[in-house]
């Protein structure tokens, strides 16, 4: 071996050895953090599902691709790695053979290509992001920069260290390729062409001469694979960690999705018995040991690239809560704890840094006292965050509509609503600290079976009040549902005492009898899901809730339910298998819009109008039910359907789930204003909701903005069914 290459390797490999034993000691001591997590349950099954995952959202870039330019630009840098990889493998290789090629691949024209095509691409990646962040400014934008709070300088470092890499490749590749055609070797891979980009760089380098091409091929290997190595430290320091945290933690996700139902309770890996609570039960979150490894390896996994937050309506309407920021915050308060945590049951606190102490000392959830330095909400212009204090604000941990807009905008597949509920369930059931409305939805669910305390007998005033017979089980002595019945109409509290959902209860039981459907209603059996109870984390109220009624519906021999309610179609469909429940529930829009497709409903074609329709949270992003509704309505003669900007996957909410229905909101701007600005300004005459929730809500946006004109309302908040039924050509 000659000195230069002698030289050459000892220089190689001390950088190797020095960086990759750091990176190494880092790796160790995240895999140790992130194990100290409690047990995740069922993340490894369904595997089917976590290679699709894998396949269409780490490889294929699904989610990220969803945002078309900032997608584009991350697929060329993604992609880039992933092919420059061989690069990794032919530096580290030539330090040992000036010759080194990667076997079999290593001298193709093809692969010498790509290398150098994707060194390019991951140039024009970068300049996107540059203009991108430039655009996106927090210390221009404030707020409305999904940047805000993010490590921005971070991000600016990892663009030029991406940078370093690839004008380090480029400069020891175009010399290895002029010391190849001097000294006639064939140092240089692909002397029989493709590599365009480095065979640039070779020509500006050639008039140097041989000798300075020489060094330049030793110190620019030097250089790139320092960088490299220097890039992969730093990366395991930064938030940047998603890198590697990302693709691991996609594959642990809750498939198909994170949304829909809420995880159970648990101590270890068995479910809480509520009725004999085990020793290790945990209720809720009080701290960050309690969260699960796959609860930690989230907060690893976040990109802070904002999307989430840019979609909340918490955010978009002044409240203190962002999800990123709530997850980098739990995030800074793991790593700040770790000596702590990682010493187990033989922690000796008294021996560990103040800062650790203080950080041991704060609170996961409490009120942020007012410092004149920061914003009510904990976060200064610039998004800075102050560390003292509750780890977690009270308010935003109760501004959360449990919408799913940030798990489903969420790149990574961070599962911020059950971190939420989970933080919510300890405060309720533990802590006793919740927005004292809370008070009386829970008194009401738990003496009166419905959030308004209404009387159990008034849940089938409904049936008096329509001219066709109603079936009510029970009426003529059924202990089981007959046989001819196709389906149990579960009406729901607000279908029964709300006079806004009784006309859209009243409007399907019309729409069903008219099609010859053969029904039937609980009546006085019924009492409430528990959803509200549920998000809004009395999960003790909800399992009593939930297990009467599994009880009843297996007992009278349920199988097929309708229903009006998004929230009760997610609760007893997606929720109540968690308690032995298991039924084929329906929303009325898809059995509606079934109904008319059959021909089994007769419409008649009046005057034409505007319609909008706006999403409901629970029916859309939880449940994946966009089309029915908007099929339905585009058959009903004389409807012409019109989009909000935001509809479908990025509709923005009604401003009434996670239990936001019974609590004033104070801080920021009305949610169901901003939407229903958004409704008024399509100009349609009429609002068509599929949720009684998303009707009240939406109502009283149109009544507000109607006072404050002076006008009478411009347009009609109406449910799908009534829609349907006002064109019905009735026998």
């Amino acid at each position: 071996m000659s000195n230069s290459m002698t030289l050459r390797l000892t220089v190689g490999l001390a950088i190797t050895i020095i960086l990759l034993g750091l990176a190494a000691r880092r790796l160790l001591f995240l895999y140790k953090l992130v194990r100290t997590g409690q047990p995740a349950v069922n993340r490894t099954g369904d595997r089917g599902e976590r290679i699709k995952s894998q396949a269409t959202e780490v490889l294929g870039q699904k989610k990220l691709l969803a945002w078309t330019i900032p997608g584009i630009a991350h697929v060329f840098a993604f992609w880039g790695f992933l092919v420059l990889s061989l690069t990794i493998v032919e530096a580290f290789g030539a330090l040992f053979n000036s010759e080194f090629a990667v076997p079999v691949i290593g001298r193709w024209k093809a692969v010498g290509f790509l290398e150098d095509l994707f060194s390019v691409l991951v140039v024009v990646g970068i300049v996107m992001f540059a203009v991108i962040r430039l655009r996106k400014n927090p210390a221009k934008l404030g707020r409305e920069s999904r940047f805000f709070g993010s490590h921005t300088g971070a991000a600016w470092l990892v663009l030029v260290m991406i940078f370093n890499v690839i004008w380090t490749l480029l400069l020891y590749r175009g010399a290895q390729y002029n010391v190849s055609i001097d000294k006639g070797t064939r140092n240089f891979p692909f002397m029989d062409g493709g590599a365009f980009a480095s065979q640039t760089v070779a020509h500006w380098l050639h008039p140097l001469g041989l000798t300075s091409n020489e060094w330049l091929e030793s110190i620019g290997l030097w250089l790139n694979i320092g960088v490299i190595l220097g890039f992969l430290l730093f990366v395991l320091h930064s938030k940047h960690l998603h890198i590697g945290a990302a693709p691991l933690n996609i594959l642990f996700s809750r498939r198909p999705d994170a949304l829909g139902p809420l995880l159970p309770m648990y101590a270890g890996t068995a479910e809480v018995n509520f009725e004999d609570p085990q020793d290790d039960a945990l209720f809720g979150r009080s701290k960050i040991e309690d969260f699960t490894w796959k609860g930690n390896l989230d907060l690893l996994a976040c990109t802070e690239c904002g999307r989430c937050q840019s979609q909340c309506p918490a955010w978009n309407t002044g409240k203190p809560l962002s999800p990123k920021l709530m997850i980098m915050d739990l995030r800074d308060n793991l790593f700040a704890k770790a000596p702590y945590i990682l010493a187990g049951e033989n922690a000796d606190l008294s021996a560990m840094s103040q800062k650790v102490q203080d950080e041991v000392a704060r609170p996961l959830v409490g009120e942020r006292s007012s410092d004149p330095h920061q914003s009510t909400d904990g976060y200064d212009a610039q998004g800075h965050r102050s560390h003292e204090g509750p780890v977690i604000d009270f308010d935003a941990l109760w501004s959360c509509t449990s919408c799913g807009a940030c798990v489903q905008q969420c790149p990574v597949d961070i599962e911020h609503i059950d971190h939420f509920m989970d933080m919510r369930r300890n405060q309720v059931m533990i802590e006793s600290n919740f927005p004292a409305e809370l008070g009386g939805l829970f008194k009401n669910l738990e003496t009166k079976g419905n959030p308004w305390g209404m009387n159990q007998s008034g849940r089938t005033s409904w049936i008096t009040e329509v001219e066709f017979p109603i079936r009510v089980f029970g009426m003529d002595g059924e202990d089981k549902i007959p046989a001819d019945v196709e389906y149990l109409f579960w009406v729901g509290c607000a279908g029964a005492y709300d006079d806004r959902a009784k006309k859209t209860t009243k409007a399907v039981a019309e729409l069903l009898y008219t099609a010859g459907i053969n029904f039937m209603v609980l009546g006085d059996g019924e009492t409430c899901t528990g959803d509200p109870a549920r998000r809004a984390g009395n999960e003790f109220l909800y399992q009593m809730q939930a297990q009467q009624n599994v009880e009843v519906l297996n007992e009278v021999g349920a199988r097929r339910i309708v229903v009006t309610c998004p929230h009760c179609l997610n609760t007893i469909g997606r929720e109540y298998p968690q308690l032995g429940g298991n039924y084929e529930v329906v929303h009325h829009t898809v059995l509606l819009n079934q109904l008319v497709s059959e021909n089994r409903l007769t419409l008649l074609t009046p005057e034409d109008e505007t319609v909008t329709y706006h999403d409901p949270c629970y029916l859309g992003r939880h449940n994946k039910i966009y089309m029915p509704p908007r099929e339905l309505l585009t058959q009903v003669p004389g409807i012409n359907l019109v989009e909000m900007d935001r509809n479908k996957e990025k509709s923005f909410c009604c401003g009434a789930g996670g239990g936001r229905m019974w609590m004033e909101e104070k801080i920021g701007s009305r949610v169901n204003l901003n939407r229903g600005d958004e409704a008024l300004a399509t100009g349609a005459s009429k609002i068509a909701v599929a949720c009684p929730f998303c009707s009240v809500m939406l109502n009283d946006a149109v009544t507000v903005r109607a006072q404050e004109s002076g006008n009478d309302a411009t347009a009609e908040v109406v449910d799908v069914a009534t829609l349907l039924l006002d064109r019905l050509a009735r026998d």
